[in-house]
């Protein structure tokens, strides 16, 4: 992992087929990226406008920290959103999440300073420790019925006015709304 953390000025990656592994967090820093491209030939990973996925696009690995636009659709193919997927990604205010995906990693939105609102899919039973972290300006979200858990730091340091954690949930984590100074309202099962 970590293989180009913090590389500034890096702008496009193209992944040769030669390359089966790429560690987490291997492209998280790296702010003017907007394109991560794989070989056709390669028998681990796919991309689809910059975007890197596996071969046969179940899981979102990383979309590129400096992408232009402000909203992205992820594919119905995808099942998983991987750890720090969208990290750092400032650009953007909104993320559709479709029905298929029933995963979501670790980090996966961490420190999104635009996105506003997000519904979470009803196929996800676990809210992943830090997914939303720092999230700044995050107001609105969607826990649907099928969510067992929600991890710490899940929504710190976010702008949610309200919060309605359904039935479902058993076991919330540390610090999982710390320092949510917006929250006027919660529902707790």
């Amino acid at each position: 992992g970590k293989a180009f953390r913090w590389c500034g000025s890096l702008t496009s990656v193209t992944i040769p087929d030669s390359v089966t592994s790429i560690g987490d967090g291997a492209f998280w820093g790296c702010f003017s990226l907007t394109s991560i491209e794989s070989g056709q030939g390669n028998a681990e990973y796919s991309s689809e406008d910059g975007i890197l996925f596996n071969k046969n696009k179940t899981l979102l690995i990383q979309y590129p920290t400096g992408k232009n636009g402000d909203h992205y659709t992820i594919p119905e193919s995808v099942t998983s959103i991987g750890y720090g997927a969208f990290a750092e990604c400032s650009n953007l205010t909104s993320v559709t999440i479709p029905d298929s995906v029933t995963s979501i990693g670790v980090k996966a939105f961490f420190r999104c300073r635009s996105l506003t609102s997000v519904t979470i899919p009803d196929g996800v039973t676990r809210i992943e420790a830090k997914v939303f972290w720092n999230c700044s300006s995050l107001t609105s979200v969607t826990i649907p019925d099928s969510v067992t858990s929600i991890g710490e730091l899940a929504f710190a340091n976010t702008k949610l006015t309200e919060v309605t954690i359904p039935d479902s949930v058993t076991s919330i984590g540390a610090g999982a709304f710390e320092e949510c100074s917006s929250l006027t309202s919660v529902v707790i099962p």
